[in-house]
């Protein structure tokens, strides 16, 4: 007879990779079930700027969250590199932020943060075709590479023990009373103890389709297609990130550079547009000139998963006993990543939570 895992979680990015890894330190049984490939939606397809643009600007429950994950971070990618021999590329190049109209909200904000962080020189402009606007300067901020961290998270958890089922859909829920029995999926059905729904963009949806009418708390939780392009330069061309305005530059280890986004309100279609990379292409030639010599190799979108305000929802169902959600952390999921683990984690499994969890229920203004 199969032994019914502590934890089923429904949803294979970053979100639910990293959730999973926390239950197993844990010591939990776990089985993940992801529709798609592994890390192949959002998680994939963003930057992996550690940071939120312009965090001052942002609800202070995403604060809570990043300063957390920020923290978790270089043991994260340190233990994951050592232990799976692949490198998540975990990198604090600094980011150049450089339009602070706010320069007193962004000072405020470091400070009451312990942000490092200075006003930036006319060296920084060297290279940049731009007008700062009293620009600052964050050495310690770091980014991810993500497909690299999708890649070393799942072999992190197939060597922890874990079950990943990928391409496998949910099709129906069980219910006995107030609690899950069971899911069934194109796989076949799968008992379950404690559910987590993990499922990104896709979350308000599975809600919407698979729990009955009367479960009132269903995440607001839509889709927002972001596009990027991906630029084959040289490892010299530019050394830390810069955000200008709403769109920014990622420099890779191997010089590869990312331009990004847009924010598209366009459902569930993640096609690509000419308009939209012709307008990405013109602002990175515009803002590093030198990027003209270097060829566009890739251009995708994603679809993150937008809440109201950007806070996502972390909670344990008022109505299902045993249902649990974390999803809904629009442009911040790998920033607010390793936190929201660690926060749906302690919820579950009753330990004193590392950061307050009420800003997160799913009864609270996202």
């Amino acid at each position: 007879m199969t032994k019914i895992p502590d934890i089923t979680i429904v949803g294979g990015g970053v979100i639910g990779l990293l959730t999973a890894r926390e239950f197993i330190k844990a010591g939990a049984t776990v089985t993940l079930i992801e529709k798609n490939g592994l890390g192949l939606e959002s998680s994939w397809a963003g930057g992996g700027i550690l940071l939120p643009l312009y965090p001052w600007r942002q609800p202070d429950a995403i604060t809570r969250l990043v300063l957390q994950s920020l923290k978790l971070y270089p043991s994260l990618a340190s233990q994951l590199s050592t232990e799976t021999q692949i490198d998540p590329e975990w990198n604090p190049c600094g980011l150049l932020i450089v339009k602070n109209p706010d320069i007193a909200a962004a000072v405020n904000w470091c400070d009451a943060n312990d942000i490092l962080y200075r006003a930036a020189g006319a060296d920084f402009f060297d290279m940049l075709n731009t007008i700062p606007d009293q620009p600052l300067w964050l050495p310690g901020i770091a980014q991810v590479r993500n497909p690299r961290l999708i890649k070393s998270l799942k072999q992190d958890l197939i060597n922890k023990g874990v079950t990943l089922i990928e391409h496998c859909e949910l099709t129906s829920i069980k219910f006995d009373k107030n609690r899950i029995t069971a899911i069934n999926t194109t796989s076949g059905q799968f008992a379950v103890n404690q559910l987590v729904i993990a499922a990104g963009a896709w979350t308000g949806r599975l809600f919407q389709q698979f729990f009955p009418a009367a479960i009132a708390d269903v995440p607001k939780i839509k889709p927002v297609k972001g596009q990027m392009l991906l630029f084959d330069a040289q490892p010299d061309t530019l050394s830390h990130m810069v955000l200008d305005d709403d769109q920014y530059l990622i420099p890779r280890r191997d010089g590869k550079i990312l331009a990004g986004s847009t924010v598209e309100q366009d459902d569930f279609d993640k096609a690509t547009t000419e308009e939209a990379r012709d307008r990405l292409h013109a602002f990175a030639v515009n803002l590093l000139p030198s990027l003209k010599s270097f060829p566009v190799i890739n251009h995708w979108a994603g679809l993150r998963p937008g809440t109201e305000h950007g806070i996502p929802y972390i909670d344990r169902h008022p109505e299902v006993g045993n249902l649990f959600i974390n999803a809904g952390h629009f442009r911040n999921g790998l920033a607010m990543g390793p936190a929201s683990a660690q926060l749906l984690t302690d919820l579950v499994l009753e330990r004193t939570p590392q950061v307050a969890p009420e800003p997160y229920q799913l009864t609270s203004e996202h």
